[in-house]
Protein backbone atom coordinates (compact mmCIF):
# COMPACT_ATOMS: atom_id res chain seq x y z
CA UNK A 1 0.00 0.00 0.00
CA UNK A 2 0.89 3.70 -0.42
CA UNK A 3 0.09 6.76 0.81
CA UNK A 4 -0.51 9.58 -1.00
CA UNK A 5 -2.56 12.92 -2.15
CA UNK A 6 -3.50 13.87 -5.35
CA UNK A 7 -2.10 17.54 -6.40
CA UNK A 8 -6.04 18.65 -8.08
CA UNK A 9 -7.50 16.99 -4.31
CA UNK A 10 -4.76 18.64 -2.19
CA UNK A 11 -5.09 21.98 -3.94
CA UNK A 12 -9.29 21.97 -3.36
CA UNK A 13 -8.92 21.34 0.22
CA UNK A 14 -6.63 24.39 0.58
CA UNK A 15 -9.36 26.54 -1.59
CA UNK A 16 -7.44 27.37 -4.80
CA UNK A 17 -10.25 27.03 -6.70
CA UNK A 18 -14.45 26.54 -5.79
CA UNK A 19 -14.22 23.57 -8.04
CA UNK A 20 -12.03 20.80 -9.82
CA UNK A 21 -12.34 22.64 -13.39
CA UNK A 22 -10.76 25.97 -11.57
CA UNK A 23 -8.24 23.82 -9.82
CA UNK A 24 -7.50 21.97 -13.43
CA UNK A 25 -6.95 25.18 -15.16
CA UNK A 26 -4.59 26.54 -12.23
CA UNK A 27 -2.55 23.91 -12.29
CA UNK A 28 -2.70 23.42 -16.41
CA UNK A 29 -1.16 27.24 -16.25
CA UNK A 30 2.11 26.26 -14.96
CA UNK A 31 1.93 28.51 -11.76
CA UNK A 32 1.99 25.58 -9.38
CA UNK A 33 5.53 24.41 -8.48
CA UNK A 34 5.92 20.44 -6.40
CA UNK A 35 9.31 20.56 -4.71
CA UNK A 36 10.68 23.42 -6.55
CA UNK A 37 9.99 22.41 -10.07
CA UNK A 38 6.86 23.77 -12.13
CA UNK A 39 3.82 20.45 -12.07
CA UNK A 40 1.57 20.77 -14.79
CA UNK A 41 -0.27 16.74 -14.28
CA UNK A 42 -3.57 17.29 -12.03
CA UNK A 43 -3.40 13.87 -10.36
CA UNK A 44 0.47 13.99 -9.59
CA UNK A 45 0.74 11.53 -6.32
CA UNK A 46 2.31 14.32 -3.31
CA UNK A 47 3.93 12.26 -0.54
CA UNK A 48 4.15 12.89 3.11
CA UNK A 49 7.55 15.45 2.99
CA UNK A 50 6.79 17.64 -0.56
CA UNK A 51 5.98 21.02 -0.61
CA UNK A 52 3.47 22.65 -3.00
CA UNK A 53 3.80 26.16 -4.11
CA UNK A 54 0.91 28.19 -5.06
CA UNK A 55 0.62 32.45 -5.25
CA UNK A 56 3.38 33.14 -2.75
CA UNK A 57 2.34 29.93 -0.46
CA UNK A 58 4.07 27.20 0.53
CA UNK A 59 2.64 24.19 1.90
CA UNK A 60 4.13 20.95 3.27
CA UNK A 61 2.43 17.50 2.93
CA UNK A 62 2.37 16.22 5.91
CA UNK A 63 0.72 12.70 7.46
CA UNK A 64 -2.46 13.75 8.19
CA UNK A 65 -3.33 14.93 4.37
CA UNK A 66 -2.52 11.97 2.62
CA UNK A 67 -4.54 8.49 2.02
CA UNK A 68 -3.61 5.05 1.81
CA UNK A 69 -4.16 3.29 -1.20
CA UNK A 70 -4.20 -0.41 -2.34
Amino acid sequence: MSSYIELNDFLKINNVGSTGGQVKLVIRSGVVRVNGEVETRNRRKLVVGDTVEFDQRVFKIGAEVVREHT
